[in-house]
């Protein structure tokens, strides 16, 4: 097993629709981070108006998490995404996706994304938990 978090990719499954693995098996994790479902509001607070601006802040704190509990991104285990549905959606998803893509470069992770009609302020268009493990 190479590292503590492997992907783990069984034949006869079917493949991942994206960038992300069905499932990442951890061994011997002496830290683990959870974050709360984090939006796109910069420092300041302002949430910007486009989903992608907003997935690329979210994707510049969750780095920020990372880096405050000394964890490189390939310990990220899970993602979970939320988007708002819209009739746009499909280029919803793809600028989050786009986002999430640019942040982990090629790490895989487990990942979930549910559309939902609404988050708890209206300016929020998207929301993203993760879970690493060191």
């Amino acid at each position: 097993m190479r590292g503590m978090n492997q992907v783990i990719a069984p034949a006869g499954v079917s493949l991942p629709a994206a960038n992300y693995a069905l499932a990442i098996g951890t061994t011997g994790a002496a830290r683990w981070l959870h974050t709360a479902g984090i939006v796109g509001g910069d420092a300041d607070g302002v949430v910007p108006p486009t989903i992608g601006e907003q997935a690329r802040n979210i994707w510049r704190t969750i780095g920020k998490l990372l880096e405050e509990a000394s964890m490189p991104v390939a310990s990220i285990v899970a993602v979970t995404t939320y988007v708002v549905a819209a009739p746009d959606l499909e280029d919803r998803l793809a600028a989050v996706m786009q986002e999430r893509d640019r942040f982990v470069e090629s790490h895989l992770a487990a990942s979930t994304l549910v559309t939902v009609p609404r988050l708890v302020r209206e300016e929020w268009f998207v929301e993203i938990a993760v879970i690493a493990a060191r």
